[in-house]
């Protein structure tokens, strides 16, 4: 589809169902950072990758070890990478374009979202989010994981403790139910129960700040936008909340120490309450006023401009389409099936939904070409009008013309060696980016190569025996003998080669040049 024929004017969102994928029962889904590919996990343990472009299955991750069902799917920076969480309490990293399996990693509970560190080319770190503890970093070379602590107690100092102790009261009520990494993987931000978000240098292992949510609701979501600037946290309270990210996208846990020296509050919950007020503020709210519904898995637009959240009601599939204002522009309705897991193309205006039956559907726009967009100066008639042609319309060089003309300099030198910046890109371009997977051709089989030699023997015998052909050939004669079939055997044996059928104004050449020859013959 041209850009320029399409109408500006209306949005940049889905609007119907273009498409929907099918392999097994699916259950979550991932795209790589341009969008290229898309990945999929299955209730059988296998891990399914879409090529986005053809909607063709491009490569089939499976473990002979796991067959409970995947959890979730997180890409690495450079899609050479698949870290797959699964319900066996098995962390898989899957090098792409090998299908090999690099590792995997057992752990206590079973993981219900992974994350790979998004600071890093060839992540070795994850963060996981258990089913009933809290999230912990787990070192996928040596297997080690390592306690994130949950909240932060009034202990005095101001330092948090110990990922070994357990909680103070024995209780699992402070365990979170969402953490995520920064842009750059130096901090990781922690939802819990208690409605807190805490900023935690996970190297020191080490709450620097904390951000109290309204209504003290519990965090079910965490996800930051493509460009690191806004968080988006989703709570019980059935409210999807935006913050606007204070801190520089690098060096954050730099950044947070200087906050915490230069705040001369009393040490404990109000100096990191007073640093977390510089690092997070509250941008936007959406919720439903109507049907006080509660959201799954909502998420950013690729370029951030856009908010979408799936309803949680049990028997539809509606998704709900937000401008970062805050106003509600689409409703989405699909089939009567829950909605189970979501993701905006990082590139095009396309959302991707699971469905409880296991299928993805494709909501793509639904495009309204305008024609007039191509000639700038053509104006649309509701009506037949009459036209005035101008007094200098048929001169050489009309006034209207010698207006237009533009002080652009023909003489400046156009710059062809400089290359655009890359919305992707950053400064770490030493690793090349895997977009597509290289189509492997199916081997061919023994008994399938055996059938075609014998359909073309077959069909060789046919044009010698008293074929139709043939015989049509013998009623017309000697003149169609040579052209007989269209058909012939070639050297090969196997091979078939079609026989140039020859003109009409060389079939009257032949026939003259046969009919001089029977007179030759007669006298």
């Amino acid at each position: 589809m041209n850009a320029p024929i399409i109408d500006p004017l209306q949005g940049d969102f889905p609007e119907v169902i273009e498409e929907y994928l099918e392999h097994g029962v699916m259950k979550c889904i991932a795209f790589n950072r341009r969008g290229t590919l898309l990945a999929a996990g299955c209730s059988d343990g296998c891990c399914i990758i879409w090529d986005f472009e053809t909607r063709g299955i491009a490569k089939e991750l499976r473990d002979k070890d796991c067959g409970a069902a995947i959890t979730s799917i997180c890409w690495s920076k450079y899609g050479h990478r698949i870290l797959v969480s699964a319900a066996d309490k098995s962390l898989m990293l899957w090098d792409v374009l090998s299908g090999e399996k690099i590792t995997r990693v057992t752990l206590q509970q079973t993981p219900l979202q992974a994350r790979l560190n998004p600071g890093s080319t060839a992540p070795s770190l994850c963060l996981a989010c258990p089913l009933s503890s809290a999230p912990m970093i787990v070192d996928l070379n040596t297997g080690s994981t390592t306690m994130l602590p949950v909240f932060f107690p009034d202990m005095g100092n101001g330092v948090a403790p110990s990922s070994r102790n357990k909680f103070s009261d024995g209780n699992t009520s402070f365990t979170p139910t969402a953490a995520c990494f920064n842009k750059y993987g130096d901090l990781v931000y922690v939802g819990n129960s208690k409605g807190e978000i805490l900023l935690i240098d996970h190297k020191r292992i080490q709450v620097c700040a904390m951000v109290p949510i309204s209504g003290g609701a519990v965090i079910k979501n965490m996800v930051f936008s493509r460009n690191g600037q806004y968080l988006l946290t989703n709570s019980n309270d059935r409210t999807i909340r935006i913050y606007e990210n204070l801190l520089p996208l690098k060096d954050g846990v730099k950044a947070l120490d200087d906050l915490n020296k230069n705040i001369d509050e009393v040490d404990g919950v109000e100096k990191i309450k007073a640093v977390g007020s510089k690092c997070l503020a509250l941008f936007r709210e959406f919720q439903d006023s109507i049907t006080k519904m509660h959201w799954k898995a909502p998420c950013f637009s690729g370029d951030g401009e856009w908010v979408i959240g799936g309803s949680a009601s049990k028997g539809e599939h509606k998704i709900y389409i937000w401008d970062r204002a805050g106003h509600l522009v689409k409703i989405l309705e699909g089939p009567k099936e829950a909605l189970i897991d979501l993701a905006w193309h990082p590139v095009h205006p396309i959302v991707v939904s699971v469905s409880l039956t296991g299928l993805v559907y494709i909501w793509a726009k639904d495009y309204t070409e305008n024609w007039s967009a191509f000639a700038p100066d053509f104006k649309e008639l509701e009506e037949n009008e009459e036209y005035v042609e101008r007094e200098d319309e048929f001169d050489l060089m009309p006034e209207t013309e010698k207006v237009k003309e533009s002080d652009i300099n023909e003489d400046e030198e156009v710059d062809i060696v400089t290359v655009e910046k890359d919305t992707f890109s950053d400064s770490d371009m030493s690793q090349e980016e895997l977009c597509f997977l290289p189509a492997i051709p199916c081997p061919d089989v023994r008994e399938q190569q055996d059938k075609c030699v014998g359909s073309s023997s077959k069909l060789i015998d046919s044009n010698h025996s008293e074929s139709p052909l043939s015989e049509e050939a013998g009623l017309n004669g000697k003149a169609t003998n040579n052209a007989a079939s269209p058909l012939e055997e070639d050297t090969g044996g196997t091979r078939l080669k079609r026989k140039r059928k020859p003109s009409e104004k060389g079939l009257e050449l032949q026939a003259e040049k046969r009919l001089e020859e029977y007179k030759g013959t007669g006298e």
